[in-house]
């Protein structure tokens, strides 16, 4: 694993002790992190993959919209919040390397180091519907 920015190292210390899925990536969009809840939710490991290439990831993650088209690697929210450096939020469709669909809720938002220099970004999410 390369070397990370201390800030997502932080961040992803703190990923650990959340509740809440998270999905976190660096600056070239890369996986470098996926906390146990998300783990659970998308039937595979972070121990067991390491990190993902952006290409690789958004590959093998089949995100829908609710009307069930696939989403573009342009629509997914964490590759807008990288690109476009702002949370978004919004629904969509997953399937789980278990082959279960799950509705969730997505709130994605990019990670700055200061004097603007982007790191990476995280998605946050949930199943709709459960608290």
């Amino acid at each position: 694993m390369a070397q990370q920015p201390v800030e997502l190292i932080l961040f992803r210390q703190l990923a650990t002790t959340l509740a809440v899925p998270v999905f976190l990536v660096d600056e070239h969009g890369d996986l470098v992190f996926l906390n146990e809840p998300a783990e659970r939710l998308l039937g595979f490991r972070f121990d067991e993959i390491d990190e993902k290439p952006f290409q690789v990831w958004t590959e093998e993650l089949r995100l829908r919209g609710q009307d069930g088209a696939e989403l573009r690697t342009e629509q997914r929210p964490l590759v807008q919040a990288l690109r476009d450096r702002r949370p978004v939020h919004g629904p969509l469709v997953v399937t789980g390397a278990d082959g279960v669909d799950h509705v969730l809720e997505v709130t994605a938002f990019p990670l700055d180091g200061g004097r603007g220099r982007l790191i990476g970004a995280a998605a946050m999410f949930w199943e709709a519907g459960r608290e």
